[in-house]
This record gives C-alpha cells, structure tokens and sequence, in this order.
C-alpha cells in the first residue's frame, strides 16, 4: 500500500472514531501536503503555487474523506459574506434569466450564492433591497443600467461589474460587454446583400447605452450606400407597443421600407402583427430582422430572422469577473462575439 493510501486510510479512520466531520488537516494527511496547500486547492488558489498533480491529489481526499470547508468561519475570517447581488431592469424576458443562470452556476462552483434583484426603477437609479447592500454583499452586478442608478447599493465600497454597459462611463467598474455593434453589423450587411434599400429602425424607447449603440451602428453602416433611406420610430419593449409604431411606420409618408430592423425579437413579433395588418406578408413583401434569439424566434411563422446573444455566457463572464475584482486580478479583456441567425423573415426585395 503506497503512503498515501494509508494515509488516507488512517484519515478516515481517525474521524470515524473521534470527529464528527473532516477537518483540512485530515485531507492534507491523507494527501500528504501541508494544510496551506489544502486550503490554496480547496480556495481556488492553487494556480502557479501548487503543481496540478498535487491539487488533483488533494480534490481526491477531500472527496474521499466527504470533506465540506466552514464556510461560516472562513467568511468571518476573510469578512466576506460569499453573497453577490445581480439587478438587472426587469424579467420581461428568458434573457435575463439565462444571465442570472450563467451567474448562479460560476458562483456555486466558487462558494458564492447569487441574489436576483429586478430594480422596481427599471433602468433608472435602483433602491437597496437591504438594510444595507454593503453589509449583506461582496459585490455587485448589474446588466443594461448605468453605474450612477447603482449608488445607493454599492455606495463607493462594494466591487461592482456592470454588463452591457458605457465602459466610458462606468464610474470605474469593470465591464463585460456583448458585441452588439458587431451584430447590428451582421444584420445591415444582410440586407444589404439581398438588395433591401428602404429601411426603418423598429428602436426599443429606452434610454440605455445598448440601444444607443444599435442606432448609431446601423447609421453607420447603412449611411454611405447610395440610394438608401433609413427611418426611426421608437416603441416600449413590447409586442403591443410594436404593433402601433410599426404600423404608423408602414402606412407613413415616402417610400414604403422593404426591411424593418428591430432592437429585440419582442418588437420584430409586434412587426409581424402590423405587416399583417397592412396586407403585408413576411419576407416576400417586408424582410424582418431582431436581436436576442429568445424562444419567440422560432415560435412565431416564418421563424425570425435574428442576432443570437448568449445569455448564460454572459451571466457566466460577469461572474468570473467579480471574483477577478474580488481577488485584486484584472477581468478577461474583450467583448462576447454574436452572431447572425438567418432563418425564414429575410428575403430580397419585391421587385
């Protein structure tokens, strides 16, 4: 029997007779390290301080041995409440439930439990759902909302990372971002390709950074084509809302637009309803375009056209770069690429 089985067998036997659970000095007997190691291995640590050999050896006892660390005095060691706060505008849609899924599963792997708070101001400055944020919390996440609508939950103490959000105007807080101005790319090279000339831009009413990038890129992009047109008009992110801006956007003055783009796939399926409406049929007379890829987009006839956003990597992204915050570590750089769902609401022109 080599060492360290019998280590581990004279581990267990040890807390069999005395001890009512395993402690981290019975795992680094049984794994034959010192409990500095164990706790590197067990803390998430161990990278560039302890060989992978070693903190597999000591994940192993620490299984065998049905070894769980006292979070309860760590916490009070480190003063850390392992509790993370996600406020995000609402849960109108499945989309912020993916985030807060991604969130919750990186978190659980590092001991940390994750709070969802739908900030009753949507995107405007949200109140402390606690007596105080900065006791009950180790940080902060928030999605689609400025830094300053946070104030009164972080203070100027709690680590805050914001998603989907102005990095220039983040008051300091790390951000993790979507390339969204990448997929309304996507989307206006699209149709420019199949020949579409006459646009209008279905825009969310939301005075947010994302959908001011969605505006400004699909400008940019569509502006230098000669012979195009491109008009807004702006509608609450709802199927309802959609339908009457779609429909004054159908029947106004000038040439009728042959592709509507939309801010999100709630206010294409509002699109639909107009299009119908006004005589119109989906993609032969008017070519839709959204952005998100809910459940909505393959649920309505033809399937939606539109730029999938992964909801969960994003929660997961933000996640990871808390604990990077948390651990005094810069957050992995760079945006989360999208990409261009095509399916049956996009066509040429009519001639």
């Amino acid at each position: 029997m080599s060492a360290v089985h019998e280590s581990r067998r004279k581990s267990r036997r040890t807390v069999a007779r005395g001890s009512t659970r395993p402690t981290s000095r019975d795992v680094a007997q049984a794994a034959g390290v010192s409990q500095a190691a164990v706790s590197l291995v067990l803390g998430d640590k161990w990278r560039g301080r302890v060989s992978e050999t070693t903190a597999e050896r000591v994940r192993e006892a620490a299984r065998t041995l049905g070894y769980r660390p006292n979070l309860a005095a760590r916490n009070l060691r480190l003063g850390r409440t392992r509790t993370v706060l996600l406020v995000v505008p609402a849960l109108t849609t499945e989309f912020f439930a993916g985030v807060y899924t991604g969130a919750a599963r990186v978190a659980a792997e590092h001991g940390f439990g994750v709070v969802l708070y739908p900030s009753p101001e949507g995107i405007g400055p949200a109140r402390d759902p606690f007596a105080s944020a900065q006791a009950a919390l180790d940080g902060v996440i928030a999605s689609s909302m400025a830094a300053d609508a946070l104030t009164a939950i972080r203070g100027d103490q709690l680590p805050l990372v914001m998603l989907d959000s102005d990095p220039e105007g983040s008051l300091g807080a790390a951000t993790v971002n979507l390339d969204i101005a990448d997929g309304i790319r996507q989307v206006a090279e699209h149709l420019l390709s199949l020949g579409h000339r006459h646009f209008v831009h279905l825009a969310a009413d939301v005075a947010s950074w994302t959908f001011e990038v969605r505006a400004r890129e699909l400008a940019a992009r569509l502006g230098p084509v000669l012979g195009t047109t491109l008009r807004t008009v702006r509608a609450p992110i709802s199927i309802e809302g959609a339908v009457t801006a779609a429909e004054a956007a159908l029947t106004g003055p000038g040439p009728r637009p042959t592709a509507l783009v939309c801010d999100d796939d709630q206010l294409a399926a509002g699109a639909y309803k107009a299009a119908r409406r006004a005589g119109l049929h989906v993609p032969h007379d008017l070519s839709v375009t959204g952005l998100d890829d809910l459940a909505l987009a393959t649920a309505i006839d033809p399937e939606l056209t539109t730029v999938h956003l992964d909801a969960e990597l994003f929660g997961e992204r933000g996640m990871r770069a808390l604990l990077a915050v948390l651990d005094g570590r810069a957050p992995e750089a760079g945006d989360i690429p999208v990409n261009l769902v095509l399916r049956g609401s996009t066509a040429p022109p009519p001639r």
